[in-house]
């Protein structure tokens, strides 16, 4: 066996290139985990080792790891029609199912879908469909995308010009044009940016309900009620990116369902089908739908390969079904509730815990210097305590952009009370760990 792993680990550095990952790391040390297996809240690795996911992975395995249901149906819907293109008006069932059910349990009137590949296409998919809209309506100026700081909209062109994280712009040297960034929890930022840029040349205004790569930030309760406003008034286009919010990961199905409020566009991926497909899309509200139902008269010149892919939508609409026939959504308000008590018993015993937060299982732990005025330390904190843990069998992230120190969490939305308590012993443990070998008092 160990030879077999020696094997698998050279070849990965030799040739896979990973995503969102130090190069330099993966040559000195190879592959962080080979997993081989999962099963609710846990992944096993090649060498038997069991963790916690506590991240869902990449925030996206909403039902737990290792669902036998919904390997049957990809099988079923791939011996029959795995894939056909959609294009020219082609279409399948499951496709056209899924996009039923989206309209179903979408908040307000979102009521029309299309289907991408996963998250980044999506948001590409919004900002251009959005400026072709106002093209259409004749106003072709119309084409600025705004955005916020400690954004993340992914890594297409697009979506990281998007993205209001610095250093992942940072990656490119030719961004796309027409992007602009305000603070993230201002509407008179917002508003502010409106006036100076002119609101006929602004074509939308792109938010995440809760901020998730950026590290979980939770708007003011009257913030989007305020950016709604906003855009009414100026004629502009309010897409919310539900990328990783969506389908039950805040404890309703959608995140924005918190606010009270409905976008003109929606964009999702991850959750819909819990990453057991590749699968994303955008909707538009009745509204947007018709006015591209009588005002586009040629080819709509967008579209993926895999958009409709009819196995992926298959695999959605199971995952949905899951999703409802095992109360998760609910679970996750109620688990929620759980880690965030657990998240303050620990900042009651660790000096160096300083805000804590969470909103259903999306979560996060502030690391600072001096809980009374918030004072970071002059290196971060956060991988060293994500290091630790690791060792002891949960596997969370850090986020250390835009000057932060945090822990971020989105366990699956089956976890229960005892598995968020087993979570919290881990964390105390490499909290312990890291305060100790730091010289830190408890």
């Amino acid at each position: 066996m160990e030879k077999q792993i020696q094997e698998l680990e050279e070849l990965d550095k030799k040739h896979f290139i990973h995503p969102t990952s130090p190069i330099q790391q993966q040559q000195t040390d190879g592959p962080g985990y080979i997993f081989v297996k999962g099963e609710g809240i846990y992944l096993e690795d090649i060498r038997g080792k069991r963790v916690i996911d506590g991240m869902s992975s990449l925030w996206n395995v909403n039902i737990g790891h290792g669902r036998e249901e919904i390997g049957k149906v990809a099988m079923d819907q791939m011996t029959r029609l795995a894939f056909n293109s959609c294009f020219s008006t082609y279409s399948n069932e499951p496709a056209i199912r899924l996009a039923a059910k989206l309209a179903e349990i979408a908040p307000g009137d979102l009521s029309a879908t299309f289907f991408t590949s996963g998250g980044s296409e999506s948001n590409d998919t919004a900002y251009k469909l959005a400026r072709h809209y106002w093209i259409l309506k004749g106003l072709p100026d119309k084409k600025k995308i705004i955005t916020r700081t400690r954004s993340y909209h992914g890594v297409a062109m697009g979506a990281t010009s998007a993205t209001g994280l610095k250093p992942f712009r940072d990656f490119t040297n030719s961004l796309a044009p027409d992007f602009y960034y305000v603070d993230n929890f201002s509407s008179v930022a917002l508003r502010e940016l409106i006036e100076k840029e002119g609101a006929e040349t602004i074509a939308a205004f792109v938010a995440e309900p809760v901020q998730g790569a950026g590290g979980v930030h939770i708007a003011p309760e009257q913030y989007f009620n305020e950016i709604r406003e906003i855009c009414d008034e100026n004629h502009i286009l309010f897409i919310t990116d539900e990328v990783i919010t969506g389908f039950g990961r805040t404890g309703t199905y959608f995140g924005i369902e918190h606010y009270g409020v409905v976008p003109d566009m929606m964009c999702f991926a991850k959750g819909v089908t819990s990453g057991y497909a590749q699968l994303g899309g955008v909707m538009m509200s009745r509204k947007m739908h018709q006015d591209f139902i009588e005002l586009s008269t040629g080819t709509l010149l967008h579209g993926y390969t895999y958009s409709g892919h009819a196995m992926a939508c298959s695999v959605a609409l199971k995952n949905l079904e899951i999703i409802e026939r095992e109360n998760l959504i609910e679970n996750a308000k109620q688990m929620g509730t759980e880690m965030l008590a657990g998240f303050k018993q620990l900042q009651s015993k660790h000096s160096i815990i300083g805000e804590v937060r969470a909103l259903g299982l999306m979560g996060a732990i502030e690391i600072v210097k001096n809980q009374k005025t918030n004072e970071h330390f002059s290196t971060p904190l956060a991988p060293l305590i994500v290091s630790e843990a690791a060792k002891r069998g949960l596997v969370i992230r850090a986020v250390v952009f835009d000057n932060q120190d945090t822990i971020v969490f989105a366990p699956p939305l089956t976890i229960n009370k005892e598995e968020i308590e087993q979570m919290m012993t881990i964390l105390s443990d490499a909290f312990l760990a890291v305060e100790a070998a730091q010289n830190l008092t408890v």
